[in-house]
């Protein structure tokens, strides 16, 4: 077992190093569960860079013929957000909202 202290992947961005030391100093991951979560923040980065494709093209496009189009980066969006997601739901991390968000336990 990996120590929970174990070094981002180099070829993350920024924001994805911080969430992963956020994470592996927060919680006891092992080494299927850093698999994951390198996994989840590889989606992170490929979703952020899709985001930022479509900010500047916009998320419509025109095909050779002039049709209009979804463009291909919504879907690398979409598919992203779906793979880090459910990456970081398999987990299991015990994710309470802070500040008391939603009806307190027992009510």
């Amino acid at each position: 077992m990996k120590s929970s202290k174990a070094p981002p992947p180099r070829h993350l961005s920024v924001k994805a190093k911080a969430w992963w030391r956020r994470l592996v100093n927060e919680w006891v991951l092992d080494d299927a569960g850093l698999l994951i979560l390198q996994a989840g923040l590889e989606a992170l980065d490929r979703m952020i860079e899709a985001q930022a494709i479509l900010k500047v093209d916009g998320s419509i496009t025109e095909d050779r013929f002039g049709q209009k189009k979804q463009h291909p980066a919504t879907l690398v969006e979409r598919d992203s957000r779906s793979a880090m997601l459910a990456a970081l739901k398999q987990l299991h991390l015990d994710l309470e909202p802070a500040g008391g968000l939603g009806r307190p336990p027992g009510k």
